[in-house]
């Protein structure tokens, strides 16, 4: 540490000891009564303090200079991932080569500060060579590199890895942004083998139920040419399908598409398998299995109308094109056999009738909750269409009908209708509305308002409500019919009157979710190497979010094996993170109570294997060579290993550094000054005192 004045401050201090020493020379130029030597003494004593108490008034800066050295950090990062540990170079000693490398680290630790690290699907402290990473993310090691040690000594990186990366981004993008030269250990093994595998199952993760779904499973050779194999199917043990493969070329890949069933509702477990050829390095990726969660998704419509119309046909068309949708048709007697409890939506098309032969079927429908869809025409019986609901009266009707044309609502957002689709069904043929004078509560959503010739009203035509929690909707009018001809005549190559259709028909009947207790994951599928995160909400009756109870979790495996948590409470909810758990099918169960009830949740999950690490057996050494080029490094084989230090220590831009910190402090700040002025002063008075001078 060095401390010392600016040159400013020295200019002001030479006129301020000029500036003491006229004052001293003026009060003791003259005296005679004091001895030379003490004269001489007290005269110094008064330059000091003069000066000082001068200087002061200038408040001069003190620089003071620290210098620290920063020793070169070498990082060594160790790759821990399952590639690694599977397939090893011959001649490879494993013992041998982990004792070397922690004699590297000893031998670097005499003149370098010295960090190791170990990655695979995640990066961590220290070396551990069990080779249990899933994946292997270079990136990530070289990212906690920057985090970590940014603006830091860097001397230098050794990277010993296979090559091999398959997680993150490219490893050569990030070794660019670390200033540091990295040398690579080529470990692994750069001669293919033979080997054959299944390096991708492309597929989707949801499908509905009596759907055909295409899965394609790419398959890879190496040096196995003029082999054969076969390729099995199997769902939830059971085999479905199978076929042969020849293998023709010493690289071979081939794309091999299955068609699957979906005949069963649930998460469906299925397993790829390759048969296994003679000498294979490995057989671990032969097989993959994947899972495919079924669902119902159809919903069923039901069509209710006191006699045939052609507007029938227009709805069942439109309703069928969507093949997760099911129309069913119930005119006259029927009406009584139907069931309105087994469908997801109901359509009443011009009921209540006016001759009241769906008066049994509306009965049923009194306590029934289910969304229904009314549509009124020249059949309607407006009086106990009134009385049937709360949301529409229709009053002062003569039975006669008018045209209404279709004319855009603004403001619809509860689905999408395109702005060519709202202008070409506003020229469609009108509908014909039972005349009245309409009323309809103030919560109606429009799509579509009633244009009489050329008279844009706000009465609705086509409108959403909702009626004692439950969706309804309206259509003040028959003649879809109409629209369907005039559709016909501008040639349209989609229809859009069947979109409409759809659309109206999935609005209805998507149920609400008004359960008072939810757990749910944050997804359906994971990876096996990511944590599972259960997420709860808990309702009073007033559906207001509390959290006072205890919510516990089971979760149930495929071996029916259980495990319990317990929730954390979050502000307004609840919250757990399970961990990682082995690939697999999960079921869970989570219980509560509030308020003397008793609540209960389920639901499923599943975790898929991640075989990564086995699709790619054959080590990249030109990356690892490519990486250690571009930095500046060298590459070197795990024999070599050793050899490093010395290659570190030849190059002279890994150096120790040495940083200056600087520091400005006032003298005036300094307390010990004041008491040596002081004691300066009063040493001075005391021998003046002593000997005679006042």
């Amino acid at each position: 540490m060095n401390s010392f004045f600016s040159g400013t401050s020295i200019l002001f201090f030479l006129g301020c000891l000029a500036l003491g020493v006229l004052y001293a020379w003026l009060l003791y130029r003259d005296n005679k009564n004091l001895d030379k030597k003490l004269q001489y003494g007290l005269t110094a004593l008064r330059i000091i303090a003069v000066t000082t108490i001068a200087w002061l008034i200038f408040a001069p800066l003190i620089k003071t200079l620290n210098y620290t050295l920063d020793k070169p950090i070498i990082i060594i990062g160790q790759d821990n991932s399952l590639s690694v540990g599977q397939v090893k170079a011959v001649g490879f000693d494993q013992k041998l080569y982990e004792q070397n490398l922690k004699t590297l680290q000893d031998k670097l630790s005499d003149k370098y500060e010295v960090k190791t690290l170990h990655f695979g699907d995640q990066v961590s402290d220290g070396f551990d060579f069990k080779n249990q990473g899933k994946l292997t993310d270079a990136s990530a090691f070289f990212q906690k590199i920057r985090d970590e040690y940014t603006n830091r000594n860097v001397g230098a990186i050794i990277l010993a890895t296979d090559g091999i990366f398959n997680h993150g981004g490219n490893p050569l993008y990030s070794v660019n942004q670390i200033n540091a030269p990295v040398y690579t250990v080529a470990l692994g093994d750069s001669i293919p083998k033979r080997d054959l595998l299944i390096s991708n199952v492309n597929y989707n993760n949801i499908v509905y139920l009596d759907d055909d779904f295409t899965v394609e499973v790419q398959v890879q050779a190496f040096q196995s040419n003029g082999e054969n194999t076969s390729l099995t199917v199997s769902q939830n043990g059971a085999k479905i399908e199978q076929q042969n493969i020849a293998i023709n070329g010493s690289a071979f890949v081939k794309t091999i598409p299955v068609k699957i069933h979906a005949g069963k509702i649930g998460v469906q477990k299925y397993t790829v398998q390759l048969g296994a050829l003679q000498n294979e390095i490995t057989t671990r990726n032969n097989s993959q299995t994947f899972y495919v969660e079924v669902i119902d998704g159809r919903q069923k419509v039901l069509l209710a109308a006191a006699a045939p119309h052609p507007d029938l046909s227009v709805l069942k068309e439109a309703i069928s094109l969507n093949k997760h949708y099911e129309a069913k048709l119930a005119l006259a007697d029927g009406l009584n056999a139907a069931d309105p409890s087994k469908f997801d939506l109901i359509v009443l098309y011009q009921l209540p009738d006016a001759q009241n032969i769906s008066s049994a079927f509306l009965k049923k429908l009194t306590n029934l909750k289910k969304p229904l869809w009314y549509i009124l025409g020249a059949q309607s019986n407006i009086n106990t269409f009134n009385q049937i609901q709360n949301q529409v009266n229709l009053s002062a009707t003569n039975g006669s009908l008018q045209e209404v044309y279709a004319d855009p609502a603004n403001g619809f957002t509860s689905f999408n209708l395109t702005e060519e689709d709202k202008k070409q069904i506003s020229t469609f043929d009108p509908l014909l509305s039972p005349f009245g004078r309409l009323s309809v509560n103030a919560g109606a959503i429009p799509v579509f308002n009633q244009r009489i010739g050329k008279v844009s009203t706000q009465q609705p035509l086509l409108f959403f409500a909702n009626e004692n929690g439950t969706k309804a909707g309206y259509l003040m009018g028959e003649g879809l019919w109409r629209w369907k001809l005039s559709e016909a005549e501008n040639e349209s190559n989609q229809s859009v009157l069947n979109d409409l259709v759809s659309k109206t028909v999935q609005y209805l009947s998507v149920k609400d979710d008004k359960r008072r207790f939810k757990v749910f994951t944050s997804k359906s599928a994971y990876d096996e190497n990511e944590s599972i995160q259960f997420n709860g909400n808990l309702y009073n009756d007033s559906y207001q979010p509390v959290n006072e109870s205890e919510v516990n979790l089971q979760v149930k495996n495929e071996a029916g094996k259980v495990f319990s948590y317990i929730f954390s409470k979050t502000e307004n909810g609840y919250q757990l993170d399970a961990g990682t758990m082995p690939a697999g099918n999960y079921s869970y169960y989570a219980n509560t109570e509030l308020g003397g009830k008793k609540f209960t949740a389920t639901g499923s999950f599943y975790i898929n294997a991640l075989i990564s690490e086995f699709q790619q057996t054959t080590a990249n050494h030109q990356l690892l060579n490519t990486l250690s080029k571009q930095s500046n490094g060298k590459l070197f084989m795990p024999e070599n290993l050793l050899k490093i230090a010395d290659e570190i220590t030849k190059n002279e831009n890994i150096k120790t550094i040495s940083y200056e910190d600087r520091k400005y402090d006032e003298l005036i700040s300094m307390k010990w000054l004041f008491g040596l002025i002081l004691i300066l002063l009063g040493v001075e008075w005391f021998l003046r005192k002593r000997n005679g001078e006042l």
